[in-house]
């Protein structure tokens, strides 16, 4: 078979070839789900001699990429070389030079703009200045990175082919959706009312708006729950449904709300999560992508589908989000759409306040503007769907919304009045937000109302005829806050002109007293805190990336630590770095790595969490995820697990050391309680691990404890004739018997929370009954030192000449001496004082 393209793409591809053979470079900017890798396969197929090196961000995506082909068209293409941006980072020229393509393929080629993988595909374009270059991707701006337009760095502007999400809708290549809206949370939305209706000026405002208020919330009281709403929306109940959630904790306590929403659908659908590339994660897209069963199958996911990998029969998404932004959000909707599929795919938009519902709006119009262009040109033939269905649950509630910001700025007409008032009396309308009439009229809160209403930034009634009238009377549009920032930014502007950069400490103020400083880390603080309002827009953040924002500083030491890593792997072929590294800059790398891996574990409570790209550049760095005790550990379990795959069981004694030098008995002992005491063990037994030796079938109880240590007791004492066995004695099968007794010995003598267990009276007397001394070991040292020093002195006592034996330099009399001042310094017990007492008296007499 042959690799068959959709009509859009055979069109592209056709420019593609036409511009590759004249200009050597084409991009292909399409919206995802529209099949554009297909593209790619068609030029390596249409040319099977050629060597075709094809760069992307992720072995999975292309693997992916690979097995929809096979699918789609039954095909294997033997002549494409594959290659990840972060090894072609780690390539010199000599190892570039072994490729030798007669095509490249930049896949997603907008991650080509990352600094240390941008490096990369320039030292191999430099070595091919003259081989034809394609590249595929969803969007040529990196929104994040100064809106570099990544198609006109590394193809000149050469795009063959550039359709928007709206113009495939359109035209009918992706089938026009069933987008729902509904609303999650507004309790926030209403104590911010409630608020405003105790600080309004007469009962009569407040009144009325309690009322309104009272409305709104008994309207949003009564619509339909999640639940509800899921169950009236998702049609195909044992379809395939991808849920976005915002970050690992997002999708946590997702997961825990699954039974509760999705439970009038499925009472056990499959879920799935993956949010990293690791091993599990694409297992479990994996499953999800060939699970066939007649259960609801969801998806649950952070990033790992924003871009790239595309899931044939999706019935849908549903987007659990805090805002998104533009890019992303249209990425996570494309993934309910495939170009040839006539089903109606449902995007469910799940919006938690009333400020972010008007996203869709960004599709609508893409949908507009390609309308009315294929009608200004004559092409009405290629208008296949003008609009797609719109559910909008929200919309009563919207309208109270709206009916209450009415009420609390008193009527329009009436406000109008006293702001044209005032400006017919000083001749403007700039006040204060907090400014308030002599009547008591928040004059000043009343405009900022109109400006944000015209903005879209609240919703309100703001018609083309009260906008005249506020025209008319000097109305200012622009707040003090825009003013504000016009000034700002233009003082940045400046820096940038003359440093190159807004790397700008704190502390920094301009000739002109602008505190510069103090303001972009303001803006950093408000946005990582999510508390973007109605300052920091996301237009304002895109005109700030354009100049090189640095948004968060520890993204920025994030990339010198990781330039240190790759410099340290280039040199050592590994990324073992000792814990303590410094650089000489005084970089700690050495600890950063061990942050790393307990950020991608979500070990580090409120830390942020490392993206997937960060992910992906560690990995190519030949980053070890495990740290050196779990790598201990599971090296120990592999010798375990050969020892059971050879025998059958892991029943070993204590001393049992196979034959690769691994003491497997003593370390299979750690995983059991440590000396009788339960819950205890020397090794740290997780969940995962317990299930991993319960496989092997580990025995965690080996019968009575007490009963063996009595054993052992007795066997020793059988051997030595006493029970005074060494602290660190163990005996063959493992027990610590020497441990053992001493911390019965403590809990005989009161100190049993410090032991970790008790002993009963039936215990005390069996101990009692095989020769148990209970005296502690100082203690029965002591004793031992007494009994020798009565004895000297009886010697001395029955004859005076024995005296000469014992000088003051002999260690009894030294003994003595040190028990004087012990005695002074209260460190001898009352018993042990009056022992010495008697028996010094004794000898005098």
């Amino acid at each position: 078979m042959v690799i068959d393209l959709f009509e859009h793409n055979r069109t592209a591809y056709e420019k593609v070839c036409a511009m590759l053979a004249e200009r050597g470079k084409a991009a292909v900017v399409h919206p995802t789900g529209t099949g554009k890798s297909f593209i790619a396969f068609k030029l390596a197929e249409d040319n099977p001699s050629s060597r075709v090196l094809w760069l992307s961000s992720s072995e999975y995506i292309f693997r992916t990429q690979l097995e929809n082909l096979k699918r789609a068209c039954d095909v294997e293409l033997s002549n494409i070389s594959f290659l990840t941006y972060a090894k072609l980072m780690l390539a010199d020229e000599e190892a570039i030079k072994e490729y030798s393509p007669d095509y490249i393929i930049l896949d997603e080629f907008h991650r080509c703009g990352a600094e240390m993988w941008g490096k990369g595909v320039e030292r191999l374009l430099s070595v091919y200045p003259q081989t034809p270059v394609f590249g595929l991707s969803a969007t040529n701006i990196r929104y994040l990175d100064n809106h570099r337009d990544m198609a006109d760095e590394l193809f000149d502007g050469n795009i063959a082919s550039e359709m928007t999400l709206g113009e495939a809708v359109v035209r009918g290549i992706l089938a026009p959706p069933k987008y729902v809206l509904s609303i999650y949370s507004c309790s926030k939305d209403i104590e911010r009312y409630q608020t405003r209706i105790r600080k309004a000026k007469t009962k009569a405002m407040r009144d009325e708006a309690q009322k309104e208020l009272d409305a709104l919330r008994r309207s949003l009281e009564n619509a339909e729950g999640l639940d509800v709403m899921f169950r009236k929306h998702i049609k195909d109940s044992d379809g395939k449904y991808i849920v976005f959630c915002s970050n690992v904790e997002h999708l946590r306590e997702t997961e825990t709300h699954i039974c509760e929403w999705f439970n009038g659908i499925d009472e056990s659908p499959a879920i799935y999560k993956a949010y990293s590339e690791d091993a599990e994660s694409s297992k479990a897209f994996d499953a999800f992508r060939n699970d066939t069963s007649s259960h609801l199958k969801l998806l649950l996911c952070i990033d790992m589908l924003n871009e790239g990998v595309h899931i044939d029969g999706v019935s849908g998404v549903i987007l659990l989000r805090p805002t998104v932004s533009p890019i992303i959000y249209k990425q996570q909707i494309g993934r309910a759409l495939a170009a040839g599929s006539k089903k109606n795919s449902v995007i469910i938009d799940v919006v938690n306040n009333i400020e972010n519902l008007y996203s869709v709006a960004a599709i609508q119009q893409e949908m507009t503007d390609a309308i009315n262009y294929y009608r200004g040109t004559g092409q009405e033939n290629r208008i296949v769907n003008e609009t797609f269905t719109i559910t909008d649950e929200t919309r009563d509630s919207k309208q109270l919304f709206c009916e209450l910001e009415e009420t609390l700025s008193a009527s329009w007409d009436s406000m109008y009045q006293i702001a044209k008032d005032y400006y017919i009396k000083h001749h403007t309308l700039s006040v204060s937000n907090r400014y308030v009439t002599e009547d008591g009229y928040g004059l000043g809160s009343w405009l900022s109302t109109q400006r944000q209403v015209r903005t879209g930034k609240i919703p309100g009634i703001l018609t083309e005829d009260r906008i005249t009238k506020l025209d008319a009377i000097g109305m200012e549009w622009q707040s003090k806050y825009d003013r504000s920032w016009d000034k700002y930014y233009g003082a940045l502007c400046k820096y940038k002109y003359e440093y190159g950069n807004i790397d700008i400490k704190a502390n920094y103020i301009t000739e002109d007293g602008v505190d510069l400083g103090s303001w972009i880390a303001n803006l950093r603080v408000a946005r990582r805190s999510g508390r973007k309002g109605y300052y920091l827009t996301d237009e304002r953040i895109a005109m700030l990336d354009k100049l090189g924002m640095i948004w968060d500083k520890l993204d920025y030491q994030w990339e010198k630590n990781y330039q240190v890593c790759v410099e340290y792997y280039v040199k050592n072929h590994n990324l073992d770095i000792p814990a303590g590294y410094t650089t000489a800059e005084g970089l700690r790398v050495g600890a950063w790595i061990r942050r790393m891996r307990k950020a991608r574990d979500g070990r580090l409570k409120g830390a942020q969490q490392l993206t997937q790209d960060q992910i992906q550049r560690l990995d190519a760095i030949g980053m070890d995820w495990q740290d050196s005790f779990t790598k201990q550990w599971e090296y120990g379990y592999s010798q375990a697990k050969a020892y059971y795959e050879q025998h059958g069981d892991i029943d070993v004694d204590y001393a049992y050391i196979n034959e690769n030098g691994f003491p497997l008995g003593k370390w299979l002992k750690r995983h059991t309680a440590v000396n009788g005491q339960s819950g205890r063990t020397s090794i740290k037994v997780t969940p995962e691990r317990k299930a991993k030796l319960d496989k092997l079938g580990f025995k965690w109880d080996k019968g009575d404890s007490w009963n063996k240590h009595i054993v052992a007791c007795i066997e020793y004492k059988r051997e030595h004739g006493n029970l005074d066995v060494p602290q660190q004695y163990v005996t063959a099968d493992g027990f610590w018997l020497g441990k053992w007794l001493y911390l019965c010995r403590k809990v005989y003598n009161g100190e049993s929370e410090k032991a970790g267990f008790s002993l009963t009276e039936n215990q005390i007397r069996e101990l009692d009954s095989i020769g148990m001394d209970w005296r502690m070991p100082t203690e029965k040292a002591w004793d031992e030192k007494y009994s020798a020093f009565s004895a000297m002195l009886a010697e001395i006592k029955a004859d005076n000449n024995a005296a000469a034996k014992y000088p003051s330099s002999h260690p009894l009399r030294q003994w003595l001496s040190r028990q004087r001042v012990r005695q002074r310094q209260g460190k001898l017990s009352d018993e042990q004082v009056e022992k010495l007492t008697k028996l010094i008296k004794a000898y005098i007499e």
